[in-house]
């Protein structure tokens, strides 16, 4: 890595840090628990599509970690298990997909990827794991993410790979989260969990686990992300590499 790619990728961890410790606001998954409400994505969001996707994947992955040992569950193995991976898969993918200008037939797989989270929130509700407002909170989440893929393939094509890449990094990551959590709570007690998913937590757990980070999140990326990047551009121009 060069060197700004060393001092982006500090810088954006630190910030991730600091930003997610200001705005979660102690509020963790609905029934399940552990997962903390997050809007601090989309600074990770941001430095993978200006720097790259190792530093954004990278300084995701160190600043969860930090903000897990300071101000969260505080258990190393944990957040090495689960968050540490997570963020660096998810925002890897981001800063792949946004450095690729892609064409109409590519925002199938964005649209692709935010149904299936609709069909587990509908899956969620009718074995009576989550009740109805709850339901239409994250179908809603759901529908403004298909919705802003298509404005942006239609009015902003070079926002095509950044939409695409936030819905299918963050439904990688969530979907790493959601599988990991139930692995470790065979083997150990999960922190800060409703009873009874601390020990031994269901499969529906995974499921709610990841559809609460994919829909919880997935809105501060793809609706906050294009006028912070626009913003940055304009600010420094030779940020923009040629998107245009």
């Amino acid at each position: 890595m060069k060197t700004i790619d060393v001092t982006m990728t500090i810088t954006c961890a630190v910030l991730y840090t600091i930003v997610g410790y200001l705005s979660y606001m102690g509020i963790v998954s609905p029934i399940v628990g552990v997962v903390r409400f997050w809007p601090a994505v989309i600074v990770p969001a941001v430095f993978a599509t200006l720097f790259g996707p190792w530093v954004g994947g990278t300084g995701a992955a160190i600043g969860i970690f930090l903000s897990d040992m300071t101000y969260g569950h505080q258990i190393a193995l944990l957040s090495l298990f689960a968050g540490v991976p997570a963020n660096f898969l998810g925002f890897f993918i981001v800063g792949y997909l946004a450095g690729r200008n892609l064409e109409w037939r590519h925002l199938a797989l964005g649209i692709i990827g935010t149904c299936v989270i609709a069909v587990l929130v509908g899956y969620l509700y009718l074995i009576g794991v989550i009740s109805v407002d709850i339901m239409a909170i994250f179908a809603a989440m759901a529908v403004i993410s298909v919705v802003t893929i298509l404005i942006a393939g239609l009015k902003f094509p070079r926002w095509r790979g950044f939409e695409v890449g936030c819905v299918l990094g963050l439904a990688v990551g969530a979907a790493w989260i959601g599988v990991t959590l139930v692995i470790y709570s065979r083997i150990f007690m999960l922190p800060l969990t409703f009873e009874p998913f601390a020990r031994s937590a269901p499969f529906y757990a995974g499921v709610l686990w990841m559809v609460w980070t994919f829909c919880s999140e997935i809105p501060f990326m793809i609706l906050l992300g294009p006028p912070i990047l626009e913003a940055c551009y304009n600010a420094i121009p030779f940020l923009r590499r040629g998107r245009e």
